[in-house]
C-alpha cells in the first residue's frame, strides 16, 4: 500500500502526502468543518435561548463572549503553533518529536488558563463595564463570564489532544467527540437556563454551567483517546521533561497568531464602542451578527484546516507543490459556499435574524446589518483558507501584518468616520468592516502567491 503507513498500534493509516490532493482535502475538511460548527455553536445555542431572556441578556451575553474570546486567545495561538509542529513532524515521519510538542503544549496551555481564568472570574463586572454597557447588560454578562471563565480551563486541556488528532490527520474521532459534546449541552441548556423538570431556573448562569459540564465531559474522553493510542498518535507523559526549546519553538509559530486574534478582538470591542452610542437594540444586533458571522465562516475554516494539515504534511514532506495545490482547491470548495451563504442572507435576513430574537425592532435593525456584511461574506473563503494554511506552514508573521494593517488602517477608521461624516448613522460602522474584509482578502491573495510561505522553517 504506497499511499499508506502504519502507526505504532500496527493499525494501517492513511498517508496523507501522497494520492489525490482533492480526495485528502475532502475527506480531511468535511469532519473538522462539523467538529468545528458543533464546537463554535455553543455560544449560538446560549443566545438562541437567551433571546427569550430579553435584548439586556442577549447583549450581556454577546459582549461577555467577546471578552472571553480575547481571553482565550493564549490557548488558540498555542494551539497554532502546535499544530503546524505536529503536522510537520508527521509529514517527516517523526512520531517521537510530535509526541514531545503535544507534551509541552500541555503544560503552556493548561499553565495559562488557569493565569487567565483567576483574573476573569475576580474581574468580571470590570471587563464587562469597561466596555460601556449599562447595568442590566453589566449585571448579565458578569454572570455568564464567571462561570464561562472556568470552563477555559478544561477548554485548554480539550483543545490540545483535538488538535493533535486533528494535525497528526485524524479528524474523525474529534468530530465524534464533539457530536457528544453538543448534544450534551444541547439537552442541558434549556433545562438550566429555564429550569425545566427538577433543575433550579438558572437564567444565563445556566447557558454557561450547559457548555462548562459539555466540555469536562469532552475534555475527559479526549484525553482517554490520545492517551491510550486509540487516534494515529498515542500520548504518553513517561520521561517527560520541559523542553524550553521546543516550548519556544511553539510560541514563536503561536505568538504572532494569537496577537493576530487579540487585535481582531480588541477591534471588535472598539467597533461594539462605536455601536453603543445608537442603542441596545444595536448592540444587540451587533452580538447576533458576531454569531452569524461565525457560522459562516466555519465551513471556510474548515476546508482551511484542512489545506493547513496538508500544507503542514506535505512541507514536512518535502513536497511544496502539492502543499499549494492543496491550498487553492480547498479555495475553490470554501468560497463556493461563502457564495450561497452571502446569496442567501442578501435574499432572506429576517428569517435568520428571527432564529436568535422575535423581537420586530432588533429583526428591523439587525437585518440591515447583515444585508451590508453578507457582501463582505463573499471573501471569506480566500481569507479563511489562506490564514489557515499559512498556519500550518507555520508562517503566522505576513498573517499577523495583513491583519493588523487592514483592521487599524482600513476598518477601524472608516467604522469611526462614516457614521460621522455621511448618512449612514450606524450602518456606516458595517460599511467599515466590509471594506477592511476586502482588502485583507487581496493582500493574503498576493502574499500567498509569492510563495515565501513553502521556506519557513518551525
Amino acid at each position: 500500500m504506497k499511499n499508506r503507513k502504519d502507526n505504532e498500534s500496527g493499525h494501517v493509516q492513511k498517508d496523507w502526502t501522497k494520492g489525490s490532493t482533492v480526495h485528502n482535502l475532502l475527506t480531511l475538511s468535511w469532519p473538522i468543518i462539523i467538529s468545528d460548527s458543533l464546537n463554535l455553536i455553543g455560544p449560538t445555542i446560549d443566545m438562541i435561548w437567551v433571546g427569550k431572556l430579553g435584548a439586556a441578556s442577549i447583549a450581556g451575553v454577546g459582549v461577555a463572549g467577546m471578552v472571553l474570546m480575547v481571553a482565550r486567545l493564549g490557548i488558540m495561538g498555542i494551539n497554532t503553533g502546535m499544530r503546524a509542529m505536529v503536522s510537520r513532524f508527521v509529514g517527516a515521519g517523526d512520531t517521537d518529536g510530535a509526541i514531545c510538542v503535544a507534551q509541552q503544549a500541555f503544560i503552556v496551555s493548561g499553565t495559562y488558563a488557569l493565569l487567565m481564568s483567576a483574573v476573569g472570574i475576580t474581574f468580571a463586572e470590570q471587563l464587562i463595564g469597561f466596555l460601556g454597557m449599562g447595568p442590566d447588560v453589566v449585571s448579565e454578562g458578569a454572570i455568564y463570564i464567571r462561570v464561562a471563565f472556568i470552563s477555559a480551563i478544561a477548554m485548554s486541556f480539550h483543545i490540545v489532544p483535538e488538535g493533535t488528532m486533528q494535525a497528526s490527520g485524524d479528524t474523525v474521532t474529534p468530530m465524534k467527540i464533539s457530536i457528544f459534546m453538543r448534544v450534551v449541552h444541547v439537552v442541558l441548556a434549556p433545562f438550566l437556563i429555564f429550569g425545566l423538570w427538577i433543575f433550579p431556573r438558572m437564567g444565563v448562569k445556566g447557558a454557561a454551567a450547559a457548555t462548562l459540564i459539555s466540555l469536562c465531559l469532552g475534555m475527559t474522553v479526549s484525553m482517554w483517546v490520545v492517551f491510550t493510542g486509540r487516534s494515529r498518535l498515542r500520548l504518553t507523559m513517561r520521561n517527560f521533561r520541559l523542553d524550553f526549546n521546543l516550548i519556544w519553538r511553539i510560541v514563536k509559530i503561536g505568538f504572532p497568531a494569537s496577537m493576530m486574534m487579540a487585535q481582531q478582538r480588541f477591534a471588535r470591542i472598539l467597533l461594539l464602542l462605536f455601536i453603543a452610542p445608537f442603542g441596545t437594540l444595536a448592540v444587540a444586533g451587533f452580538a447576533i451578527l458576531e454569531r452569524i458571522e461565525i457560522f459562516v465562516r466555519t465551513p471556510a475554516m474548515g476546508f482551511g484546516r484542512g489545506a493547513g494539515v496538508l500544507v503542514g504534511q506535505n512541507l514536512g514532506a518535502l513536497q511544496p507543490g502539492r502543499a499549494e495545490k492543496s491550498a487553492w482547491q480547498a479555495v475553490g470548495f470554501a468560497e463556493g459556499i461563502a457564495l450561497i451563504f452571502s446569496t442567501l442572507m442578501l435574499i432572506w435576513p429576517e428569517a435568520v435574524i428571527r432564529i436568535f430574537s422575535p423581537d420586530p425592532e432588533l429583526v428591523e435593525v439587525a437585518s440591515v446589518f447583515l444585508r451590508i456584511l453578507a457582501v463582505g461574506y463573499l471573501t471569506l473563503g480566500f481569507d479563511a483558507v489562506f490564514l489557515q494554511s499559512l498556519a500550518g506552514a507555520g508562517d503566522t508573521v505576513p498573517a499577523m501584518i495583513i491583519n493588523l494593517v487592514r483592521m487599524w488602517l482600513v476598518t477601524v477608521p472608516l467604522a469611526y468616520l462614516l457614521p460621522r461624516l455621511t448618512s449612514l448613522e450606524v450602518n456606516g460602522v458595517f460599511w467599515g468592516i466590509v471594506a477592511g474584509m476586502v482588502c485583507g482578502t487581496a493582500a493574503y491573495i498576493i502574499y500567498f502567491r509569492t510563495g515565501r510561505w513553502k521556506y519557513k522553517k518551525v
